[in-house]
């Protein structure tokens, strides 16, 4: 007697469940993994993209293959980057502040 395991059962169609039901079920997962991986973690990728004009999802993809490629160097870039954005009101010039001479 031949028994499917619970693994490939759950991938599987189901009884009572049919083929559509089960593509919808696989596209809704497929869409709710690639919102997860796309979510902007720090905003750099954003940043950036607005920066150059470039859609941030492409800037994200060429950082995962600059990554791969460079042995994962840029994430310390991304961090920096990151680092720096976060505190960008610390880091810009001031605006100047006329003197006590001026008044």
């Amino acid at each position: 007697m031949f028994h499917r395991s619970k693994a490939v059962n759950s991938l599987s169609l189901r009884r009572g469940v049919g083929v559509r039901q089960t593509f919808l079920y696989f596209c809704i997962m497929l869409d709710r993994f690639r919102k997860f991986i796309e979510t902007p973690l720090f905003g750099v990728c954003t940043w950036l993209g607005e920066k150059m004009g470039i859609k941030a999802t492409t800037i994200r993809m060429y950082f995962v293959y600059l990554s791969f490629f460079t042995f994962g160097s840029p994430i310390i870039v991304y961090f920096v980057m990151a680092f720096l954005l976060e505190n960008k009101n610390y880091f810009k010039p001031k605006k100047k502040r006329p003197t006590v001479w001026d008044l």
